[in-house]
């Protein structure tokens, strides 16, 4: 049976809707640490497709599967298309507004929780003119950092948020719409998550409730030596950390790896930086597709970060493993029929998440 799609607009500032729209199609994606996109038509004479109503940057999107929202972002471009008659309406998650958000004065962090230094930095930036991000279910994780940047290095929020879940001990993150009056005014909320430590959720195997469409194998990360460098203090000098993997070297030939961060001074963030790195570039990376056979799932019992078990035996692929999911992508046709495609990538990448 097919599910009931709708797109709302909404004002982005206040998270008043504006409008449910006659959409003829829609696609989005949700991705991992990442803001992810959607696009949806709507026919370019409608009441509704207005400059004052659909305002790239100024207008938010949520797309609603049987009356929850299920995918929410901001309106940033829109395509005309005369000869057709349609408005082709492209967004990206609400991790992009903070992309337009920098810390203008600098940043400073001494020791302080990871939580509780995203917490602050969402709700300072609330403060100036922001998207109201909730950002209350945020926990305090027990991992400490500590951050430095100077006003000249206009960092942006959305940087520092990815750097910090990038470090070893890490998070994923993700931003969900809800309700927060039912039909009348959108929320957005910040979630993290574990990086490592989930059970398998699902066992995907291919032909029986999907079709692992594809798999590639990537050795562009391999490293058997990282070198991570830090900021040039006054004198030039910069801080430094290096690591080996001695077992990756004793199979294949010095392939070294070099990282430069213009905004690290500390030796303890670096030395993260580069155990991340070489858990990284211990194997060639496994990259399997994922398409979900229809009526067997429905897209939200599929979130970017989540642990996976694929099931694959075709000529050289032979999987049975635990991938972490990075992107779900969804297509729905104009009867809303929905198409569900999985991109995933090996759990080994995320091991050094629980690290401190």
């Amino acid at each position: 049976m097919s599910a009931l799609y709708e797109v709302v607009s909404f004002a982005l500032k206040t998270g008043l809707v504006l409008d449910t729209l006659p959409v003829t199609g829609i696609s989005y994606t949700e991705a991992l640490n990442a803001p992810g996109n959607m696009t949806c038509s709507v026919p370019l004479a409608a009441p509704m497709a207005t400059p004052e109503r659909l305002f790239p940057g100024g207008t938010g999107l949520s797309v609603l599967r049987n009356g929850e929202p299920i995918w929410g972002g901001i309106l940033w471009t829109l395509a005309a298309d005369l000869s057709a008659g349609t408005l082709t309406l492209n967004a990206s998650g609400f991790h992009s507004h903070y992309r337009g958000k920098t810390f203008v004065s600098g940043e400073r962090k001494d020791e302080v929780d990871q939580g509780a230094i995203l917490r602050d930095w969402i709700s300072r930036e609330n403060k100036f003119n922001g998207i109201n991000t909730d950002y209350t279910q945020i926990p305090t994780t027990g991992r400490k950092r500590t951050r430095n940047w100077t006003r000249y290095e206009a960092k942006s929020v959305a940087a520092a948020i990815e750097d910090l879940a990038d470090d070893g001990g890490g998070f994923h993150f993700r931003y969900i719409p809800y309700w927060i009056t039912q039909g009348q005014k959108m929320g957005n909320r910040l979630l993290i998550s574990e990086v490592s430590g989930a059970t398998s959720r699902h066992t995907l195997e291919h032909r029986i409730n999907c079709d692992v469409s594809q798999v590639s194998y990537d050795s562009t990360a391999l490293t058997t030596n990282v070198y991570a460098y830090g900021a040039s203090d006054s004198q030039g000098a910069k801080p430094t950390y290096s690591l080996a993997n001695p077992e990756l070297s004793a199979r294949i030939p010095a392939k070294d790896v070099i990282m430069n961060f213009s905004d690290v001074k500390s030796v303890t963030t670096l030395a993260r930086k580069a155990q991340a790195a070489i858990t990284i570039g211990r194997a060639p990376v496994a990259i399997p597709t994922v398409t979900l056979y229809p009526g067997m799932y429905a897209p939200d019992e599929f979130i970017p970060g989540d642990v996976e078990t694929v099931r694959a035996d075709h000529g050289y692929v032979a999987l049975f493993a635990e991938f972490v999911l990075t992107e779900r992508k969804v297509d729905i046709d104009v009867n809303g029929r929905e198409s569900v495609t999985l991109s995933l990538a090996n759990r080994e990448l995320f091991e050094n998440g629980n690290t401190g």
